[in-house]
């Protein structure tokens, strides 16, 4: 287990480090932000002067090793836009995106799974069919547009919730319910067709021939072994979320880490950007790790391999 812990540690820090080097690369590609942030009018010497403070003369492996340097330390250097370290406005805006992303999954999960264990448990009638076609059309339909949906409905016409903003639990309501409408859709499948192939298999026909209840049999024995599918699912939904919906927290004005990317991204504000990238890419790895660790603990086969 400790040989195994290690050797996934290592591969988190080689895709970190590849992650960095790429967005590295693409923001030398994106212009000059010395020229975004001095007049358009400034003089050709000022011009050099400023990008020579910043360090923006340097050799394109210079600047990298010097972004590598200060990443070890988790010092991205100062925001071009703000003057504070980049890494600091990041996690000041870390909580709300974890707020948002912890409550659209709570709905997701809480409404999804039953969704989907009593689709499979009627495997084929028509509270399965139907269950799966909302499903299919929660799928198909954009983010932005359910939320522009959710904001007409409940903030504009019926004035129940706020549009946009944070500072109140009712804030968070209506980017969640945005968010989770896509989450249930997705988990409700995956959770119906591990339960449909779990709910076939002989161990689920010995559990019934012993007398067990019909629901210690779903929920006990058949959830159980369909939740490696469903563990990998929530665990790729998750660290997509902790990394920043962006089109949701821009869409509803929600002082997350995505939106502050966006931001940073339309003002080349690259030790920002740098810097939240960088955190998205530790909390996907994170997660994708403690996924791993499940599997351990849900299927003895991979603790055996």
């Amino acid at each position: 287990m400790g040989r195994y812990l290690l050797r996934r540690l290592a591969h988190a820090g080689l895709v970190l480090v590849g992650v960095s080097a790429v967005v590295f690369g693409l923001l030398q590609l994106s212009g000059d932000p010395a020229a975004l942030l001095l007049p358009p009018d400034v003089a050709a010497d000022e011009l050099l002067r400023f990008r020579r403070a910043l360090g923006f003369d340097d050799p394109l492996p210079v600047r990298f090793g010097r972004f590598l340097r200060g990443a070890v330390v988790g010092d991205f250097g100062q925001s071009l836009r703000h003057g504070e370290p980049a890494m600091g406005l990041v996690l000041e805006r870390m909580p709300a995106t974890a707020a948002l992303a912890l409550a659209a999954m709570a709905l997701a999960l809480g409404a999804a799974v039953p969704l989907g264990v009593a689709a499979a448990v009627r495997r084929g009638s028509w509270f399965d069919r139907a269950a799966m076609g909302a499903a299919l059309v929660g799928q198909s339909m954009p983010v932005f547009w359910v939320g522009i949906m959710l904001i007409l409905l409940f903030a504009v016409w019926w004035r129940w919730l706020p549009a946009f903003g944070t500072g109140t639990p009712a804030h968070l309501v209506l980017p969640a319910v945005t968010l989770a409408g896509f989450l249930v859709a997705r988990i409700a499948r995956v959770t119906r067709a591990g339960m449909v192939e779990a709910l076939g298999d002989d161990y689920v026909r010995t559990a019934r021939a012993k007398g067990l209840t019909e629901a210690a049999v779903v929920w006990k024995h058949a959830l159980k072994n369909a939740a490696l599918p469903l563990v990998t699912i929530i665990g790729l939904d998750l660290g997509s979320l902790l990394g920043g919906a962006v089109i949701t927290e821009t869409l509803f004005a929600w002082p997350g880490v995505g939106r502050l990317a966006v931001q940073a991204i339309a003002n080349r504000d690259f030790p920002v950007v740098q810097a939240a990238v960088f955190a998205f890419g530790t909390i996907f790895v994170a997660v994708n790790l403690l996924v791993d660790l499940c599997y351990v603990v849900l299927d003895p086969r991979v603790r055996a391999a």
